[in-house]
């Protein structure tokens, strides 16, 4: 099958391309999952962490507000009590929304119920005279209530840490991969350019050098090319000019032997004229060749 050298290149080029299409490809593999875990990460644990603190916020201030009004013997801040209330609750639904880790949906469903208890026990506290017991009573379901969300916390906190050191060890093993994958794509970019930049190096060489031989009336010089590329058409080009150069030269010596033992009529000279023209064209054309391949 017959391979242009344009066609060896651009085959060439497209290898070079596929090696750096793999490297790319693989990077993005890895970056991605990466930032999938990342992700997770912040979207799951993060978020409950942040939720169970809401809560726990919430409900001190509602303690600080009932504790401070029986000091005082004044009515609590129902406005205030209703606004924590409600940003208990909508921090409740979203943790709701957010169950990761094993068990964490039982202890949402009993942070709710005790939420609920505590809700209804505030409301029946605010309505009464404030007494000392429904005072402490309520204290004492809000102590029960912060610890289970001191545990949310505590459960997703120390899966936050887990899952951070699986996504630095994952990122460390990406990076060993990809320093391997980049190193073995950058040596087989490298040999590839290293062996298709010699195997025409040589082709030029050899065939710059022939026609300087073909050039320096040297006509016995062949060149041999294998395959059947460019450079197989030239050196079978150049192979017949060098034998029409032969030809020439011998000729010109037959006659010039010839005339020396007879006189050199007119049509001799004409014809030595017309090769000597032949010749010298030859040459010329052959010139012209070297100087191109000079350029390039």
């Amino acid at each position: 099958m017959k391979h242009s050298t344009r066609t060896r290149f651009t085959l060439g080029m497209i290898f070079l391309f596929i090696i750096i299409s793999v490297l790319a490809v693989f990077s993005g593999f890895y970056l991605n999952r990466l930032s999938s875990k990342t992700s997770a990460i912040l979207k799951e644990n993060y978020l409950s962490v942040v939720y169970a603190r809401e809560m726990s916020e919430g409900l001190m201030s509602i303690n600080q507000e009932i504790s401070t009004s029986f000091l005082a013997k004044r009515i609590p801040d129902t406005l205030k009590i209703a606004n924590e209330l409600m940003r208990i609750k909508s921090s409740l639904e979203s943790e709701k929304k957010n169950i990761t880790e094993p068990g964490e949906d039982k202890l949402v469903s009993g942070i709710e119920a005790n939420y609920f208890e505590y809700r209804d026990s505030l409301q029946i506290f605010v309505k009464s005279s404030n007494s000392a017991t429904g005072l402490l009573y309520l204290l004492n379901k809000s102590v029960n209530l912060y610890q289970q969300l001191s545990i949310l916390s505590q459960m997703n906190g120390k899966a936050l840490e887990v899952k951070t050191d699986d996504a630095k060890a994952f990122s460390h093993s990406a990076l060993t991969k990809m320093t391997i994958m980049a190193t073995l794509c950058f040596l087989i970019g490298m040999s590839f350019t290293f062996s298709f930049a010699s195997y025409y190096n040589r082709r030029f060489f050899r065939l710059y050098h022939g026609l300087k031989e073909i050039v320096a009336t040297d006509f016995d010089h062949r060149l041999f090319f294998d395959g059947n590329d460019e450079f197989h058409e030239i050196s079978l080009v150049v192979n017949e000019m060098a034998d029409s150069l032969k030809n020439y030269k011998q000729k010109m010596s037959v006659t010039l032997q010839k005339e020396s033992l007879k006189g050199v009529t007119t049509g001799d000279l004409e014809e030595l004229k017309n090769m000597l023209f032949r010749l010298r064209t030859t040459e010329e054309q052959a010139a012209a060749l070297i100087s191109k391949f000079e350029k390039k």
